[in-house]
């Protein structure tokens, strides 16, 4: 089986991305991480002899999704415009995964948790306090780890 190559998924969700006013694009970001979750869940079901360690997947996407909410607070006139980017974002984002088996679509999705990564050293300003540049951080490394485990299923699973 050849893996499909990674699309650059900041380019796939730009257009999406550029619908929210750039304050609020941490907290969309976030609600990505959470549909991120549901597709672990998902594979969970699918995989059910590596359900624990899919749903330990799901729980750093969770994580990572509460802790960005926590970094960044909402912006109330902004709320519309992360709800009407969503739909589209998760649907672009969705149709990278049709017709691909289970194991092509976890490769692309450790590729998607490494892209990840970068998104949130991204979000770095140099007048950013020191706190919320160690939580950056934090959440690279929690999706950093994601990747690792799912690429050492990937790489256990049968072609």
């Amino acid at each position: 089986m050849t893996d499909p190559e990674a699309p650059n998924f900041g380019e796939l969700l730009g257009r999406y991305i550029g619908r929210v006013p750039p304050a609020s694009v941490p907290r969309f970001l976030a609600r990505l991480e959470r549909g991120a979750a549901d597709r672990y869940r998902a594979w969970a079901a699918a995989l059910p002899a590596h359900a624990e360690q899919l749903l330990a997947c799901a729980a750093r996407e969770d994580e990572i999704a509460v802790r960005a909410e926590a970094l960044f607070p909402v912006i109330p006139e902004d709320l519309a415009a992360i709800e009407d980017a969503l739909p589209g974002a998760r649907e672009s984002y969705f149709a990278v995964f049709e017709g691909l088996s289970l194991k092509q679509q976890l490769a692309l999705q450790a590729a998607a948790e490494r892209q990840g990564a970068q998104a949130w050293q991204g979000l770095k300003r140099d007048d950013a306090p020191a706190a919320q540049l160690e939580e950056l951080d934090a959440l690279s490394a929690l999706e950093r780890e994601t990747a690792d485990k799912v690429d050492a299923l990937v790489a256990s699973l049968p072609d």
